[in-house]
């Protein structure tokens, strides 16, 4: 599981794009997509998404998530670690400290 002073980065085979309102995010392997791997993100999750950026700590997403979405820590942590745990397996995203 996470810790809040871990830092993660995306995964240099992942792209992703915003159709539509969501964030959708698909695993590029030998140059072909994976389209049986192809994840949605909600709005929260999305954010989350563009935070991660081999820099903030999961401590300084959670803070940014919990201020701007209005929602409390708890619930914030929660949700910010179980989507960590669901990038890591998919393969989107590497702890970088």
């Amino acid at each position: 599981m996470a810790e809040l002073n871990q830092i993660y980065c995306k995964e240099t085979n992942i792209v992703s794009r915003e159709i539509v309102g969501e964030m959708i995010l698909v695993p590029i392997r030998q140059n072909i997509g994976d389209l049986e791997s192809i994840y949605t993100l909600n709005e929260t999750a999305a954010r989350t998404w563009e935070l991660i950026d081999g820099q903030n700590t999961l401590s300084d997403i959670n803070t940014r998530i919990t201020n701007e979405y209005q929602v409390s820590q708890e619930t914030a942590l929660s949700d910010l670690l179980a989507l960590i745990d669901q990038l890591e397996e998919a393969g989107a995203v590497i702890k970088v400290a």
